[in-house]
């Protein structure tokens, strides 16, 4: 079975605190309406710090959609490389044992896909495979492992990158004045992740056993992108926050479907939506708060990094050193509103032998 191997993020190294964000708001909106509201759902958030890719004074000038563009690309450029670097090293392979890339992200769009310039720039094979996928929003990192996972079923053996370059403060509108609005420009940072799943399963982290999908009806527009002149203007309805209790029968349901209990797993790499979400795992879906550590490690040190946000999740994991055959979920939600799901064991050691000791309960 394909395995998961370590990711690898990197964060810019402009820094915005908590404290830094509640200011500028105070001072940007000083005449809003419900600036206390706002105020009080920034504080609540649990985001201790950002990164961003500019200065803050670059970041809350909007030069265009024109000039915004040039900068993903130009960052993308400057920051994918060393990254997946680091994820290749992770994997013990090199550029040319990569038989297909997926990329995502949101916040930035090319074409041809960064892709393209990683095959020309950075010694991937000319045949290599790519599948760029931009308009899944938060959910498309866990979506990026099943789709890479799909690959390596397919073609036994074969080795797929994904890459996650979120460069969310590039989607600051100053000219959005509404609640959801708002708390966005306290929650989103940015990110550059990198992994690789090896379809011969060695080494150490993930292997990928079961995976889902799921849409929830009715929610299309509750997180979404206005597209203008200039640019991307996210919207997010109110109810957002209620969707991850009607999800939560549908997540408790596939793990079951799979012999294991939601509450009863050894590890939980779940999107950093932002608070509600995580609490709702808690509160409707029984996930004890040490599961969710991790999670909330990453809201805390780098708020809401969009698709990176799993892969950040996962090298927290790692470093607890989860035991040989331990059962765990990744989750993501986003657009659609839509949930994708990857259950697996992690592996310390070649496949035959985990296979040989199984975890008790399921995913045998």
């Amino acid at each position: 079975m394909p395995l998961l191997c370590r990711p690898a993020v990197a964060v810019p190294e402009h820094v915005i605190t908590q404290d830094d964000t509640l200011a500028l708001a105070a001072r940007l909106h000083a005449d809003h309406p419900q600036l206390r509201l706002v105020l009080r759902l920034i504080e609540h958030t649990g985001v201790v710090k950002r990164h961003i890719i500019r200065p803050i004074d670059q970041t809350l000038e909007h030069s265009g959609f024109t000039h915004r563009s040039g900068v993903f690309e130009q960052e993308a450029k400057k920051r994918v490389p060393p990254v997946v670097d680091e994820a290749l090293a992770n994997a013990v392979l090199v550029a040319e044992d990569i038989d297909a890339i997926v990329f995502v992200s949101c916040t930035g769009f090319m074409m041809p896909s960064l892709t393209s310039w990683m095959i020309n720039e950075l010694g991937f094979r000319t045949d290599t495979v790519q599948l760029p996928i931009a308009q899944l929003g938060c959910a498309a990192g866990t979506a990026a492992i099943n789709r890479a996972t799909d690959y390596c079923v397919a073609h036994p053996g074969a080795n797929t990158l994904i890459v996650a370059c979120e460069f969310c403060s590039l989607c600051y509108q100053p000219d959005d004045h509404d609640v959801s609005s708002l708390l966005s420009n306290g929650l989103f940072g940015d990110a550059v992740a990198a992994a690789v799943v090896r379809g011969d399963g060695e080494g150490v982290g993930v292997i990928l056993r079961a995976q889902a999908s799921h849409v929830i009806p009715g929610t299309s527009q509750w997180i979404a992108y206005e597209v203008k002149d200039t640019g991307f203007h996210f919207r997010l309805n109110k109810g957002v926050p209620g969707t991850m209790q009607q999800v939560m029968p549908e997540l408790g349901a596939f793990v079951e479907k799979n012999g294991l209990q939601l509450p009863g797993l050894d590890f939980y790499v779940v999107h950093t939506g932002g608070p509600r979400v995580l609490d709702a795992l808690r509160t409707h879906g029984h996930v004890p708060d040490q599961g969710l550590q991790d999670s909330w490690h990453t809201l805390a040190h780098h708020g809401n990094i969009a698709s990176a946000a799993v892969f950040d999740v996962l090298c927290r994991t790692a470093d607890s050193q989860p035991r040989d055959g331990a059962c765990g979920i990744i989750a993501g939600f986003g657009p659609g509103i839509t949930m994708e799901l990857a259950l697996g064991t992690w592996q310390t050691r070649p496949m035959h032998t985990v296979l040989s000791t199984p975890a008790a309960g399921g995913l045998q």
